[in-house]
Order: structure tokens, then sequence, then C-alpha cells
């Protein structure tokens, strides 16, 4: 005896569900159609958003320009982000270079904007009077701290430990102030014989001519090592990490 019409259809509608819970079971289609620990969150934050550069009366030149040279590129060579770039000085007014070329801040210290990298440039007051500066040395400590990344060229350096971000920290600095450096920092634990020092939160530098080679770093540890050779590529930089005297801290 056929059943009822209402019967069969019920009785097709549990055979389809089950057929459709085995299906969706598979192992090949559940890994597609199913999320893993694995999958990138959709909002996930740029690897830097923000790089403020601290210029002041007497910062030097390369120690400045070679840093933005490179991070400004990064738009060139990141699909995904890249970052804004801006200097920021005391009180938001021009500032003269060592070498005598006047720049244009973009920020004060009052009105400066979140930022991720903080790069703090050599300049001529860096092992004497900005480090008395308190106002200058209490804006470095509060946004150093906040900061994802922090970075010194050369004496810039002096600064940061001043600070207290160094504290603890493998660092290096300009090679004729290291005597100095590491009698005024004991905290700090200096690094000789390096271009650079990567501690993590803290990358540190010879600076000089180097002063491009911790920005390029910075771009292979964050970008990868494509980003930073096409960067070295267009500034006519051959870059190889394994070619740089370096630290890598706790590696």
């Amino acid at each position: 005896m056929p059943l009822p019409r209402t019967v069969s259809r019920l009785r097709i509608r549990h055979l389809a569900a089950a057929a459709l819970l085995a299906l969706l079971a598979w192992p090949p289609l559940a890994a597609q159609l199913m999320p893993t620990a694995a999958d990138p969150p959709q909002d996930a934050a740029p690897n830097l958003r923000s790089v403020g550069f601290l210029v002041v009366d007497g910062v030097y030149n390369t120690e400045l320009t070679a840093p933005v040279d490179i991070l400004q590129h990064i738009r060139f060579h990141s699909q995904e982000d890249w970052p804004e770039i801006f200097l920021v000085s005391p009180d938001g007014r021009p500032v003269k270079t060592f070498e005598g070329l006047t720049l244009m801040a973009d920020y004060s210290f009052a009105n400066a904007p979140e930022i991720d990298l903080l790069v703090v440039p050599s300049a001529e007051g860096s092992m004497t009077t900005d480090l008395e500066n308190k106002e200058l040395i209490d804006w470095v400590r509060q946004t150093g701290r906040k900061a994802r990344h922090i970075m010194s060229l050369c004496d810039g350096a002096f600064v940061l430990a001043e600070a207290g971000l160094l504290d603890g920290k493998e660092a290096t600095t300009f090679p004729g102030d290291q005597d100095r450096f590491e009698e005024q920092f004991p905290a700090v634990k200096l690094v000789r014989d390096v271009i650079f020092v990567d501690a993590g939160h803290a990358i540190t530098s010879v600076g000089g001519a180097r002063s491009f080679d911790p920005a390029l770093w910075l771009v292979e540890r964050l970008y990868g090592a494509a980003a930073a050779r096409g960067i070295g590529k267009g500034l006519v930089l051959d870059w190889d990490v394994s070619k740089v005297p370096h630290r890598l801290a706790g590696k």
C-alpha cells in the first residue's frame, strides 16, 4: 500500500537534510567553507600607519633624509598599506638642520597624531642640550612607550636612552661616541662593531651613510625581503642584510 503523500514528502525532506549534512562534513568541502584559526582577520591592522620623525634645530641631514627616503618608498612596494610620514618639532615651527636646510614641521608635540614608528635622528644637541630639555625627553618617553616601534640614527640613541626607552635592551650608536654612551647609560647593553641592533621594540644604529640600513631592515622585517630589495634598487642600493653587520637581540 503506498504511503500517504505527506509521509513521502516528509521522508524526502529527511533524506535531503541527511545528504546535505554528509556533504558539509566531507573534509575537502568543510575545509573550504569553515573558517580556521590560520585565516587572517578581515580588519587586521596595517604594518605601519604612521611614522613620526622628531626634528629639532641642528638635526643632521643624512640621519633624517635616509630613513625618510626608505620609509616613504614603501607605498611603491606594498599593495596592502603604507605609512603616513611626517615631521614633529617641539612647537610645530620650522627647524634648521646642522647643514643649514630649513625644514617645515607637520606637527608639534601638542598636536602630533598617534605614531606607530617614532624615529629619532641625531642632532647637534643629542648628547648635550637635548638631554636637558625636559619637554622633549618627556614627549619622547610617552610617545615611544605607545609606539609599536622606535628607531634611532647615530646619537639619537642618547635621546632614547635618556627617556628610559632602552633600559635593559641591547643598543648601539655612533662608533666615536660609544664609550661615552656606555658610561652615561649603564642600564643599556651597548653593542659594538655592528651597523644596527634590533632589540624588538627598539632599533638603534650607527648613523652616517649607513642610516639607510636600519630602515631597510625594518621594511624587510614588516613587509618582506622583496619590498626591501625593491626599495634599495630604486635608490641604487644593493640591499642584502646578510652582508650588513648587525645584531638581532635574543637571536
